[in-house]
């Protein structure tokens, strides 16, 4: 899934660089980082939230506050594709699976959510059934049912000229999933065949292949329930029927949303969550410095996990007392930079490689805040997620590129000069110093790309994400970050690789790559029983995409998380890039 890049200001580039020793002892939690905070109250230590949960309380009341600075794609469960949008509509959205909350690769864990156990494959791992808690309820106490589920996985997957935000896998894979209209074309009450409500709780997926880890992709908000009689297609997310334990006491478009208790919720039938405070507050379109001052004050959320501005970064790592409220970890995700294959001249793979060999990673890295915000990446796959193997098929000395060998590729490619356009988000400083340090780098071997800069809500709705609008507008280059749907190989490689998810709008496939080659193995990978054999499979989709040199690895992420000391439960999961776990967050005692 798509994830939010941290946000930097260009200014503090020198401080960044000056502290880049400093930034290393974020590895590690020691003594010095266990101070005593303006406040007189005293710190957990660096990192701590990575290894366990920091203010463990079960303390009821206040109100927990998320911002963020620009917009979410959207808050309907069936309509998002953003890692903290997954994270965050689990307090509303209860999908049949989730993640168990828990520190780094704990939080990994699946653990069942509607459903009261987890799926029960048959057929080789070709139909999966579920069965629903009982006494399950919406916010106005009407019953959840499994048809209920039916037609949200039906609403979010097969009416795309609608809701196109959202992966599309159950479209892939589900029997007949390509001849079924979706419930806004087809007026009938029975829906997609292949998924089957027998009684009221119990629902049945008919896959076309074996699909090994269905149980992750059910874990997806796109699960979560949706009642026919009130769905209202995108205009769904005015007014949200709450299966979670919150549910929307308002909802103001671009400004922001509150939510409040829902009664109806039971937790007889949830064992996940707590139901702490009274009122959640996401505040939306919030000054980036603002927010930062608001989570060091210990009153706030950056919601959508982008860690501290750049000036912050330099403050907080040089002040022992302030550097013990931050958490630096892994996002099982990657910066990358995906070149369009079906664009002349980067339809040639030596056009493409010449790209590969230009960019000084170094600069690229430095430009989106050092090696606290990540490592310098060389393959697809980040070195968290199962598949991954060591490799370096571009490599430059010092990762600084390699000017005279880019050249001759793109002589070998027919060109001695290129002119296109490069795609950043407008709202992300960091993302934009990243394109404009790439685009200097280019610059050096004759590839002339101009900067195009677009919103992040409209990304890949509008631009990036539309395959004729890149075509039309010489777009050639594409900044792009990616996390995994689901911690496997297949979870990171599926959306972005296989060119049965290239759709017309809200695509994340930008390089259009469609390998048989990779398709194919990635088809098979999903229905390998063996793990280790699946994940060699991984391993081989990652050699051969960069064979082709259809993207170029930029840096593996990293994260440093301000962490706010008023709120309780607080823990650093991978199962959500590195975030906090936004299930339990509650208010400490003032």
């Amino acid at each position: 899934m798509e994830g939010k890049a941290p946000i930097m200001r260009r200014s503090a580039l020198a401080a960044i660089a000056a502290i880049g020793s400093a930034s290393l002892l974020l590895a590690g939690c020691s003594k010095a980082d266990d101070n005593t905070n303006e406040n007189g109250t005293k710190s957990a230590g660096a990192n701590a939230a990575t290894k366990g949960v920091v203010n463990a309380s079960d303390k009821k009341g206040g109100t927990v506050t998320y911002e963020m600075s620009d917009v979410p794609d959207s808050f309907d469960p069936g309509n998002t594709y953003y890692a903290y949008m997954y994270n965050l509509s689990r307090l509303y959205a209860r999908p049949l699976m989730t993640f168990k909350p828990g520190p780094g690769d704990e939080g990994n864990t699946l653990v069942p959510d509607l459903a009261a156990t987890k799926g029960q494959p048959s057929d080789g791992g070709k139909t999966w059934t579920y069965k629903l808690r009982p006494g399950l309820e919406y916010e106005d106490g009407t019953p959840i049912t499994s048809k209920d589920v039916k037609y949200a996985v039906e609403r979010s997957n097969f009416a795309r000229d609608v809701l196109s935000l959202g992966p599309n896998y159950f479209q892939q894979f589900m029997a007949d999933g390509d001849k079924y209209k979706g419930p806004y074309k087809d007026k009938s009450d029975k829906g997609l065949s292949s998924i089957e409500t027998p009684d009221d709780t119990t629902i049945v997926f008919h896959l076309k292949q074996a699909f090994q880890e269905f149980d992750y992709l059910v874990a997806t908000p796109q699960t979560a329930p949706v009642p026919k009689a009130k769905d209202t297609g995108v205009d769904y997310v005015k007014h949200i029927v709450s299966s979670g334990s919150y549910k929307f006491q308002s909802y103001e478009d671009g400004k922001q949303a509150v939510l409040v208790r829902n009664e109806n919720w039971d937790p007889k039938t949830d064992p996940l969550r707590k139901q702490l405070p009274d009122k959640i507050v996401v505040k939306l379109k919030v000054n980036p410095e603002t927010i930062d001052q608001d989570v060091m004050a210990g009153n706030a959320i950056d919601l959508v996990g982008t860690g501290v501005q750049a000036s912050t970064q330099a403050e907080v790592l040089t002040d022992p007392a302030k550097k013990a409220n931050t958490d630096n970890t892994y996002g099982g995700r990657s910066v990358y930079l995906a070149i369009n294959t079906k664009l002349k001249p980067f339809d040639k793979p030596e056009c493409r490689k010449a790209v590969q060999y230009a960019i000084d990673k170094v600069s690229v890295q430095t430009a989106e805040g050092g090696p606290v915000r990540g490592e310098i990446a060389s393959t697809v796959l980040p070195p968290d997620i199962p598949g991954y193997a060591k490799a370096d098929a571009y490599a430059t000395k010092d990762n600084k590129g390699d000017i005279a060998k880019a050249k001759d590729l793109l002589k070998d490619c027919g060109q001695t000069s290129i002119s296109t356009n490069i795609t950043a988000r407008s709202d992300r400083p960091q993302e934009i110093d990243a394109a404009t340090a790439i685009i200097n780098s280019l610059k050096k071997v004759g590839i002339n790309a101009s900067l195009k800069q677009y919103p992040s809500g409209k990304y890949f709705t509008d631009y990036a994400g539309v395959p004729k609008f890149i075509q039309k507008q010489n777009i050639g280059l594409m900044m792009m970050q990616w996390g995994a749907d689901w911690p496997s190989g297949y979870g990171f490689l599926q959306q972005i690789l296989n060119g049965k998810a290239i759709s017309q709008s809200g695509n994340t496939n930008l390089s259009l790559y469609d390998s048989k080659e990779v398709n194919d193995l990635l088809g098979k990978a999903i229905g390998t029983q063996d793990t280790g054999e699946r994940n060699s499979l991984y391993t081989q989709i990652d050699k051969k995409t960069m064979d082709d040199a259809v993207l170029v690895p930029l840096t593996y992420f990293k994260v440093l998380l301000g962490r706010p000391q008023n709120y309780t439960n607080l823990v650093s999961t991978a199962a959500f890039s590195g975030q906090y776990d936004y299930l339990n967050i509650g208010v400490a005692s003032k």
